[in-house]
């Protein structure tokens, strides 16, 4: 049986990917050691690191005035380290667009010194669409506004960055990362954990323009951005392994073409199953047409009876990880890069004759 992993993250990784960590997992480049057990302080390692912010700049084109930064603990730890470096005395503004942006709120309040408001939500109809952002709502004193580009739970996310004038905005890119056609120069600071178009968890890109640095000192080096950027995300010893799998799976996505020809296909991979949905009487799709997610896409019958028997039937077909987050039930289909066009397709066949079998007659 082909098992297709829809998970939501830790999400599916290229299987060229982990071909070639395999083959290099006990001697990596004739050194007799495997990169899990090499200094990160050695030469090899060293090109590593340097390799897989080379080829995230080239694959989204990161401008030089950008510092590139791979830190631990997850872009939940952001949430908190941002305000922290970035609006402490100040006010920062943030758009509430479902669970994730919800989480980043909650921990910005907590942290001392900053002023959160919230400009914009969409809550009022559970979070099925992009709220309207203009420039008029923006204080340009704030330190930055906050958007979640991607919902991974609600399957919402930003066609476009909208103008806030010149007030930075920070962006939780983490469903979306390398799935879109974003212009980084938009953003002030870019975060997104690994765990689902870069690598397996335990690494968090940040990519922060150097005029963000702050120049006074925060109480801890470790979640200073100017401490980590002056020290090359070397700080402390980083998720090695993890870091060489994002290298592994950057230099997959420029042999394939690079961003632009991933989102072609990630574009194809989501119209697929929209199609279904769309031309289907028993299964819908919650979110608003026009703000839908390419990467993060989830679907009901209206039936949680239903929906259940979908998910269990689904499974035993080898669809994993299809039914959706706790807080919001269904089913999701989480189609980042590295998910195979076949996977739809057979997901697309199984949603038609379980309709067959259960829709009205």
């Amino acid at each position: 049986m082909t098992v297709y992993n829809f998970s939501a993250g830790p999400a599916v990784l290229p299987k060229p990917v982990l071909e070639k960590a395999q083959a290099e997992l006990v001697n990596y480049q004739g050194s007799e050691m495997s990169v899990m057990e090499m200094s990160h302080r050695s030469s090899l390692y060293d090109q590593i690191i340097k390799d897989a912010e080379q080829l995230l700049r080239e694959l989204m084109a990161i401008p030089d005035n950008y510092k590139v930064l791979f830190l631990q603990g997850g872009a939940s730890l952001q949430f908190s380290m941002i305000p922290l470096n970035l609006a402490v005395g100040k006010k920062a503004l943030y758009v509430n667009t479902g669970a994730w942006a919800k989480k980043a709120i909650s921990a910005a309040k907590a942290v001392a010194g900053v002023d959160v408001e919230v400009i914009a939500s969409s809550e009022d109809q559970n979070f099925t669409y992009i709220p309207e952002i203009t420039k008029e709502m923006i204080d340009q004193d704030a330190a930055y506004v906050h958007i979640t580009t991607n919902e991974t739970i609600g399957g919402i996310a930003f066609q476009t960055i909208p103008d806030v004038g010149d007030v930075p905005i920070v962006a939780d890119m983490s469903s979306n990362i390398l799935a879109n056609d974003y212009n980084v120069e938009d953003f002030g600071l870019i975060y997104a954990g690994a765990q689902k178009n870069i690598g397996p968890s335990g690494v968090t890109v940040v990519i922060i323009r150097e005029d963000l640095l702050n120049e006074e000192p925060i109480f801890s080096p470790m979640l200073d951005f100017a401490v980590q950027a002056a020290n090359d995300s070397l700080y402390n010893t980083p998720p090695t392994y993890a870091i060489y799998i994002a290298k592994l799976v950057f230099e997959w996505l420029k042999e394939l073409g690079g961003t632009q020809e991933i989102l072609k296909q990630d574009r194809d991979k989501a119209q697929l199953l929209y199609d279904a949905i769309d031309a289907s009487q028993l299964f819908k799709s919650p979110v608003n047409q026009a703000d839908r997610s390419i990467t993060n896409i989830p679907f009901i019958t209206g039936d949680e009876a239903l929906d259940k028997k979908f998910n269990q039937e689904a499974l035993a077909q080898g669809f994993q990880n299809l039914k959706g987050h706790r807080s919001v039930g269904g089913m999701r289909a989480s189609l980042y890069n590295a998910f195979p066009k076949e996977g739809v397709e057979a997901l697309v066949a199984f949603m038609k004759k379980f309709e067959e079998e259960n829709g009205e007659r």
